[in-house]
């Protein structure tokens, strides 16, 4: 039996386990052993708010990844999706401050946005003839035939993450997240 510098008997203990591991695994085997014996010791217990908050961040980030795919098949993103959604709602067509203020995430740099959009004949520009200080952007027939065509795969994707819900979940998760945000706004 050793002694630690204060006297105290200290015990050191070797466990072998012999299972024959690929040795091109082996290294990053022990890697992740020692990162997540690591991490679980120093896991704090977080606020039942910072859960819920790190449970909606992963369920998020979840949720999009499909999405994404789906729309990248189309070679639109995200957020271009989000415009030509708003824009559709809207066939006498928004100033780009409006747009701005309807979209699901922030996008810092709308009108360069607007500006690919407009590249891919998906929306187009105006000037407003009472007010010339005024520009309209209006989903075109191009970006309407795209959003045609991703109507049902969205819809798809959407029944396949949550149609296991059911209706009354579904309508108490949507109530739970309007309850969120109404003291965010």
């Amino acid at each position: 039996m050793d002694q630690d510098d204060q006297g105290c008997p200290s015990y050191s203990i070797e466990i072998r386990v012999n299972i024959r591991l690929d040795n091109s695994r082996y290294n990053e085997y022990c890697l992740f052993v020692k990162l997540k014996s690591q991490s679980e010791s120093k896991r704090r217990i977080g606020s039942p708010e910072e859960t819920a908050f790190l449970e909606l961040l992963r369920t998020t980030d979840m949720l999009s990844r499909p999405m994404a795919a789906l729309l990248k098949s189309e070679e639109v993103s995200s957020t271009q999706y989000n415009v030509l959604r708003i824009l559709r709602g809207a066939p006498e067509g928004l100033p780009c401050g409006e747009i701005g203020n309807r979209m699901i995430t922030r996008d810092p740099d709308i009108t360069r946005l607007l500006d690919r959009l407009e590249k891919r004949g998906l929306v187009s520009r105006c000037r407003e003839t009472k007010d010339r200080r005024m520009v309209l952007t209006r989903i075109t027939d191009a970006g309407l035939e795209l959003l045609e065509r991703l109507d049902e795969p969205v819809q798809d994707v959407h029944r396949a993450q949550l149609g296991h819900l059911g209706k009354e979940r579904l309508q108490a998760l949507v109530e739970l997240a309007q309850a969120a945000r109404s003291k965010l706004a």
